[in-house]
């Protein structure tokens, strides 16, 4: 890639980025182009070896330039830290634990945030930076924090930031406990997935601000939730679509695999049905999104052996992330109307998707984005859908 094509490479992304979004706005646009991607990115970025799988690959500048260039400028996200920075186990996969996002997905989400000029941004999750640099072109470095939990990723940021003149506050710290220091916030940005708002948040927002950050459950990551407070202490948030962010990293599962935690001995429940695992679990990402709304603190997991014969070729597990019960859902490659079910445990999580299916099928089958999250007056955060007449059975979050 020659420097002309270089320095032509924000307004390309720009372009791409448009596409997606529409027009930006004029202050969002010089943004773009004057903070270039490209500045935040490390010497090697991982790539996803094979889409939909969790494995990444290296791509170091030094030896691959071109296909650097191309990461850096296209629309897709760039991992910039896997593994949280450790080597890892050997055959351990290199999954992701920081990255800068999609241009398409960080200019949705910017333009959701809502920004006005003067207003004041907390930002959750510095990573590479190259969101706080945006947001600091925009608004103004004096109004603008940003707070990582990796001290090695917001030294690199901070130092990326001020190489191209910017200046906003950049803290280490963890992010779920916002900077109390610097608040009040009119804004406060997540560009790290949550499964809970994180109380400190709502604590530091300014009287009329509101919270934009991506969501994530156990069944599904996708999506952002749009919080504003009411005056009683209360809040509610709609869940609007988006694409799907690294969780914060108290917000993580520990079950890596999901098969793994079955035992030998257990002695599981057995039967049939008639909904099809890929109906829940197949990868329709807006579906998944609902199931894992209306199912928190289920997890899924899907092994596929074509070899195993007439045991199984397909093989959809759930377990609940209390580690007390689990079900398997098999497809024997013959039959598509009927599957084999097995379920361990106190909870028959089968039964549960169900009715979960049932109940959202009844309803008329309710878009992600008809769901709401309330905050109740003694802290209780539970998921709602107007369309089911204001209310699911309701789902109870953990606070």
């Amino acid at each position: 890639m020659t420097s002309e094509t270089t320095e032509r490479a924000p307004a390309g992304l720009l372009r791409l980025v448009e596409r997606v979004t529409g027009p930006l706005p004029g202050p969002w646009r010089e943004a773009f182009v004057h903070v270039p991607r490209g500045a935040f990115l490390p010497d090697v970025v991982w790539v996803r070896l094979v889409d939909g799988m969790p494995d990444h690959a290296p791509v170091d500048r030094t030896v691959d330039p071109d296909r650097w260039e191309q990461v850096a400028w296209s629309d897709v996200p760039a991992v910039i830290q896997v593994r949280d920075g450790h080597e890892g186990e050997s055959g351990e996969p290199a999954w992701p634990s920081s990255s800068v996002s999609q241009p398409s997905i960080v200019a949705s989400t910017l333009l959701t945030l809502d920004v006005s000029d003067g207003q004041r941004v907390l930002e959750i999750g510095t990573g590479g930076g190259w969101n706080a640099g945006l947001l600091a072109h925009r608004l103004g470095d004096a109004n603008v924090v940003t707070i990582e939990v990796d001290p090695g990723l917001a030294a690199a940021a901070q130092g990326r930031l001020e190489a191209l003149g910017l200046h906003p506050t950049v803290v280490t710290g963890d992010g779920a406990k916002g900077c109390a220091e610097q608040a009040p916030y009119d804004r406060i940005l997540g560009t790290c997935s949550v499964a809970r708002v994180p109380p400190a948040w709502l604590e530091q927002l300014a009287p009329g601000g509101s919270i934009v950050t991506p969501w994530t459950t156990a069944w599904a990551t996708y999506g952002n939730l749009v919080l504003t407070p009411r005056h009683d202490g209360t809040a509610r948030g709609r869940f609007v679509h988006g694409g799907a962010f690294m969780a914060m990293r108290d917000h993580r599962s520990a079950i890596r695999d999901v098969a793994a935690l079955a035992r030998p001995s257990d002695n599981p429940d057995t039967g049939t049905t008639r909904l099809s695992p890929w109906d829940v679990a197949g990868g329709d990402r807006h579906t998944e999104a609902v199931m894992g709304l209306i199912l928190p603190g289920l997890r899924t997991h899907w092994n596929d052996d074509p070899q195993m014969g007439d045991a199984f070729r397909s093989r959809l597990w759930i377990r609940d992330d209390a580690l007390t019960s689990w079900a398997t859902i098999d497809y024997d490659g013959r039959q598509l109307d009927t599957f084999h079910v097995r379920q361990h445990g106190p909870r028959h999580l089968w039964d549960e998707t169900e009715a979960a299916w049932s109940w959202w099928t009844s309803a008329g089958r309710p878009a992600f984005d008809e769901f709401v999250l309330d905050i109740e007056p003694d802290g209780r955060q539970v998921v709602r859908c107007g369309k089911a007449g204001g209310s699911f059975w309701p789902v109870p979050l953990d606070t």
